[in-house]
C-alpha cells in the first residue's frame, strides 16, 4: 500500500489546510523537499532531463519529501526549467500526493494575469496540491530579461514588485474593487466560476510564497504574513540576516499565524565520498562559465578533472563548495542538521547537482534512507 504523507500529517498534529507547514518524518530535523533545476549534462538532452525529473518526482512523492519546486531560469543550456508551468503540469499527471510548485516564476517578467492564469489551471489539475513561489530576479542576464520583458527598463519590474504581487493575487481573489479597471478581468480556471449561474469552485487556491537572496523579499513576506523561501545555495551568507529580518516582519495573517521559512539547499550524496567531490567539481565548473558568460551543459567530472584551474576559479571552488553539502549519507545528513541547527529554517530544500540524472536520483534515495524517511 503506497505512503500516504497526509494521512501521517494528521496523525502527527493536524492537516495544513494550506499546504505550508510540512511534517518531519523518520530522523529528519524539518519537512525536507525537492528543488529541481531541470539540469542537463554533457552527452544528454533536455528530454533525458525532463525524464529524470518525472522520476525524481515520484521518487520525492514516495519517499515522503514534502513538497517538490521547479526554477523559472533562461537562456542557460544546462538548465531546461525556462517554462515552470508546463514542467508542473506534465508532473502533476505523473504524481498523486506531493506539492509541486515554482521556485520560483520572476514575477517581472510576465503578466499577473498571465500567471493567475497558468496556476489557475495547475490547481485545477492537482486540486490542494500546488504552490506559487514568486521571485523578482529576472533568473538570466540582462539582455535576456529585456527579450522577456520587451523593455530596457529592467529595474522598472523589480522595483514595481510589491504592485505587480498585489495585482496578482487580486486575480487569484478576484476581488478588484468596484470602480478598478480590471473589476470584470477574470483570472479562470478561478473563483468567479463559483459565481457564474450553477458554478461551483474548488475551495483551494495556490498559496503564494515570496523567494529572495537578499533582504527586501524577506522584510516583503514578513509585513504580508506569507510564507518565504531564501536561496541558501548561491547565497549563503545572506541566511541568517534575511531570516532574521523575516522573523522580525512577521505580521500575521490570514495565511499564516506564525513566521514558515524555507531555505534551498545544494545537497548531494554519493556512496563513495570521493565521488561526491568529483561531481560538485564540475559542477562548480558549470557554475564558473556561468558567471564568466560563457553558460553550457554540466560538464562531466571527466572533463573537469581534466581542466586547467587558475588560481582565481580555484579559489571559486572552494568558495561555491564550502556552501555545498556533499559526501556519503552520514556526511550529508550530519551537514543538514547542522544547518537547520544554525538557521532555524522550518523546512529543508534539496537540490543535487550532478552531470547524470541517475547520481542526482540516487542521492535523494540516500539522504532519504539516511533520515529513515518511508519506503514506497
Amino acid at each position: 500500500m503506497p505512503y500516504d504523507q497526509h494521512d501521517e500529517h494528521e496523525e502527527r498534529g493536524g492537516r495544513d489546510e494550506n499546504g505550508i507547514r510540512g511534517t518531519a518524518l523518520g530522523t529528519a530535523p524539518v519537512p525536507l523537499s525537492v528543488l529541481d533545476l531541470v539540469t542537463v549534462g554533457a552527452g544528454r538532452t533536455a528530454t533525458d532531463a525532463l525524464r529524470t525529473s518525472v522520476a525524481l518526482s515520484r521518487v520525492a512523492e514516495a519517499r515522503g519529501f514534502h513538497r517538490y519546486w521547479v526554477a523559472e531560469h533562461h537562456s542557460m543550456p544546462g538548465v531546461a526549467s525556462s517554462s515552470p508551468a508546463v514542467i508542473l503540469a506534465h508532473l502533476a499527471a505523473h504524481t498523486e500526493r506531493i506539492r509541486l510548485g515554482s521556485g520560483g516564476v520572476m514575477l517581472p517578467n510576465h503578466a499577473p494575469l498571465v500567471i493567475a492564469e497558468q496556476f489557475g489551471t495547475l490547481e485545477a489539475m492537482a486540486p490542494g496540491r500546488i504552490d506559487l513561489g514568486l521571485g523578482r530576479a529576472p533568473g538570466t542576464d540582462g539582455a535576456t530579461a529585456a527579450a522577456l520583458r520587451r523593455t530596457e527598463r529592467l529595474n522598472e519590474g523589480a522595483d514595481d514588485f510589491p504592485e505587480q504581487l498585489v495585482e496578482l493575487t487580486r486575480f487569484l481573489d478576484d476581488d478588484f474593487p468596484d470602480g478598478h479597471p480590471y473589476r470584470r478581468i477574470h483570472a479562470v480556471p478561478g473563483p468567479v466560476q463559483a459565481t457564474s449561474p450553477g458554478g461551483v469552485q474548488s475551495p483551494h487556491r495556490p498559496p503564494v510564497w515570496l523567494l529572495g537572496s537578499s533582504g527586501f523579499s524577506a522584510r516583503l513576506a514578513g509585513l504580508l504574513g506569507l510564507p518565504f523561501a531564501f536561496a541558501h545555495h548561491f547565497s549563503a551568507q545572506n541566511t541568517i540576516p534575511a531570516l532574521d529580518l523575516y522573523r522580525e516582519s512577521f505580521k500575521p495573517s490570514a495565511l499564516l499565524d506564525e513566521p514558515y521559512a524555507l531555505i534551498g539547499v545544494s545537497a548531494l550524496a554519493t556512496e563513495d565520498e570521493r565521488e561526491a567531490r568529483r561531481q560538485v567539481r564540475a559542477a562548480a565548473l558549470s557554475m564558473i562559465r556561468l558567471r564568466t558568460g560563457r553558460p553550457g551543459l554540466v560538464p562531466t567530472p571527466e572533463e573537469a578533472e581534466a581542466h586547467e584551474f587558475s588560481p582565481l576559479e580555484e579559489e571559486f571552488v572552494t568558495s561555491w563548495n564550502a556552501n555545498v553539502i556533499h559526501g556519503t549519507p552520514d556526511e550529508v545528513r550530519a551537514g543538514l542538521d547542522g544547518l537547520h541547527k544554525r538557521t532555524g529554517a522550518d523546512e529543508l530544500m534539496l537540490t543535487a547537482n550532478a552531470h547524470t540524472g541517475e547520481i542526482r536520483l540516487r542521492s535523494y534515495e540516500l539522504v532519504a534512507d539516511a533520515y529513515g524517511l518511508p519506503t514506497a
